[in-house]
């Protein structure tokens, strides 16, 4: 058969037609997500190389004492916490586990200051959290969750998995219509529910006093941060992992419009580390 002469010509065009359609998400390049991303798997490398396969029940078993943990500082049944860990991480065996420490697919957003690993999610090259250690990722999951929209949540019984599967969706924690179901079907398979914990009223009142306290406290502090009432000394921001136009308009007390023209941009792509000018 007589090979054909265009096939190195349309691998050419094809390669050439991909690298100019560099899709950006508003925040990074594909070849800055690429080098970002090799940058985070050379540091994680030794665990990296050294990480031990997870089976659904070496996974509960690993983690179900900080769950429990985690449970008792903040009402989150235990249950839940690791339905959605092995739900979200392929009972740890997913990319984010395995290279950014990330059992809950939680997501860069302003307030985030450690470093990204970008992935292709809701949006193309979508920013994800990394964290130090496993640990981490369950602490902040429980903070992560310390937010007004999930309030009603802890004024559930902290073995209410029910109720908090439901609550999650209701909350807009995901866009899976079946979430919930998918949540309460892993807690049934695995018994997860003994893991959970009834309380008293006067510890139920404790709890809830202390986290819905705290919850408030960061929802002032969130409506203070949201507008810099000082500016900064140079008149710069530097774009970090999870900021947008909008984020960093609403910090500054700007408009998105204002600040692309402050800035002469044309469209809503920014990049980390670019210095934008926030102050008219």
């Amino acid at each position: 058969m007589q090979k054909s002469t265009h096939l190195p010509f349309i691998v050419l065009f094809l390669a050439l037609l991909l690298s100019s359609c560099a899709v950006h998400n508003g925040l990074i390049s594909n070849r800055e997500a690429r080098q970002n991303n090799q940058g985070i798997q050379k540091d994680n490398n030794d665990a990296i190389a050294n990480y031990t396969t997870y089976t659904s029940l070496t996974y509960i078993d690993k983690f179900k004492t900080i769950a429990v943990q985690e449970m008792n500082l903040y009402g989150i049944p235990a249950s839940i916490t690791l339905a959605q860990g092995l739900f979200e991480s392929g009972s740890g065996n997913g990319e984010l586990a395995r290279v950014a420490n990330n059992h809950f697919g939680i997501k860069c957003t302003s307030e985030w200051k450690g470093r990204g690993y970008y992935k292709d999610d809701d949006n193309h090259n979508d920013c994800f959290r990394v964290y130090d250690r496993p640990e981490d990722s369950f602490r902040d999951h429980s903070e992560f969750l310390k937010r007004p929209r999930y309030a009603k949540l802890f004024q559930l019984d902290k073995n209410d998995y029910t109720g908090w599967a439901n609550g999650l969706k209701a909350a807009g924690y995901a866009t899976n219509p079946n979430y919930p179901q998918l949540l309460i079907n892993i807690i049934k398979k695995y018994n997860l529910d003994q893991y959970d914990r009834p309380e008293t009223e006067v510890q139920k009142e404790k709890r809830e006093d202390k986290v819905l306290t705290q919850i408030n406290d960061n929802s002032i502090t969130a409506e203070k941060d949201s507008v810099i009432q000082t500016s900064p000394a140079n008149k710069l921001y530097s774009v970090v992992p999870g900021d947008t136009l909008y984020s960093i308009s609403r910090r500054f007390g700007l408009t998105v419009d204002e600040l692309k023209e402050l800035n002469s941009l044309t469209d809503d792509h920014i990049k980390i580390g670019q210095k934008l000018t926030v102050v008219k």
